[in-house]
């Protein structure tokens, strides 16, 4: 069969179906075949793909049919223009998430420390490292402290530092949040920490795309009674860890702003909300007074 015929009977299958982002999940997987890039797929349409190709592809395209994430299958997701391994043990990283990358290096800035600034940076709950390892290619000379409680999930992001180039720029730990850390390394103190916790509450379950309830780790994105209880155990960590003046820097959920702020106290200062390109606020900060 033809490169042009097997796409479009890729994407008749999963229109079908009614497969969110039908025409992406389509072209990727057969991209992920044939080790190309989108362009060849639509400059080559008369390329005839070998019968186990086209079978192999075929096959993805009755995977993601089942609902299981096109990037579970490719074992890819790019962000912050990083190509990231990722697994059913992490949740795939969001292009929502890279608001967090963008606020932290913005504040730097701010206060005046540059790419090569010795940066102390603590992403919080790191799954596939996506936030730790982009911050890392921001700041070449930042000391960059990963945690999480899944030590299936830290070794995937392990790999991907390895793979990355940023092994010996970012040290992982296995914990909860930030739990310990303040008597073991008690001269340990942050310039940011940086979190995407679990926020999905029980009344959102049935909100949630098959996708993820079926397929990304329950452990990364919540399922907890109201959703904001991870931020009310982080805020006082993060505040025993941060310098005076760092910042903590947090992701949340829909029409979660407000309760997150709440939860900060008359400890913290200049508190704010960012929001993501949909304009939903999407990204809390607030300093340590």
């Amino acid at each position: 069969m033809r490169l042009r015929a097997a796409l479009e009977e890729g994407l008749k299958a999963l229109r079908e179906l009614h497969i969110p982002s039908a025409q992406l999940a389509a072209e990727l997987l057969l991209m992920h075949i044939l080790g190309c890039d989108r362009s060849f797929l639509y400059s080559h349409p008369e390329f005839e793909l070998p019968p186990e190709a086209l079978q192999r592809y075929r096959d993805l395209i009755q995977e993601r049919a089942s609902g299981k994430p096109t990037q579970y299958i490719t074992g890819h997701q790019e962000f912050w223009g990083l190509d990231l391994e990722v697994t059913p043990d992490v949740l795939i990283p969001r292009p929502e998430t890279e608001h967090v990358v963008e606020a932290v290096t913005e504040l730097a800035s701010k206060r005046g420390f540059g790419r090569e600034a010795a940066l102390r940076l603590a992403d919080v709950g790191t799954g596939s490292g996506a936030i730790a390892l982009a911050l890392a290619l921001e700041f070449p000379r930042a000391f960059i402290l990963a945690t999480d409680i899944s030590r299936a999930a830290l070794r995937v992001a392990a790999r991907n530092a390895w793979r990355l180039g940023f092994a010996g720029r970012v040290r992982f730990v296995h914990t909860d949040l930030l739990a310990g850390l303040r008597a073991s390394t008690p001269n340990l103190l942050f310039d940011f920490v940086a979190c995407n916790p679990p926020y999905v509450g029980r009344d959102e379950l049935d909100l949630l795309q098959r996708e993820v309830r079926e397929f990304e780790p329950r452990l990364a994105w919540g399922g907890l009674e109201r959703g904001e209880e991870v931020y009310s155990r982080l805020f006082p960590q993060a505040f025993s860890l941060l310098k005076p003046g760092g910042y903590v820097v947090v992701e949340v959920g829909y029409q979660m702003a407000d309760r997150v702020c709440g939860l900060l106290g008359k400890a913290w200062s200049e508190t704010e909300v960012r929001p993501d390109l949909a304009g939903i606020p999407r990204v809390v900060i607030s300093k340590k007074a």
